[in-house]
């Protein structure tokens, strides 16, 4: 039997959206599709804390 391990990012306070694998595991993470994590790093960057606050509908805090 196969094991498949998901990917994890190197650095999970930032979004590669780059990486195919980093979208993916990322829209699992935050429950959202490749698209609207893509519309949310282009909103706030690619900090992993700002996207998941604009993505929870929550005020943005400046790091």
């Amino acid at each position: 039997m196969a094991y498949v391990f998901e990917t994890v990012p190197a650095d999970r306070g930032l979004i590669d959206l780059d990486d195919p694998r980093e979208v993916s595991w990322w829209s699992k993470r935050l429950g959202c599709s490749p698209q609207q994590l893509r519309q949310a790093v282009a909103e706030v960057g690619n900090s992993a804390a700002q996207v998941e606050q604009l993505l929870d509908g929550k005020d943005i805090v400046a790091l």
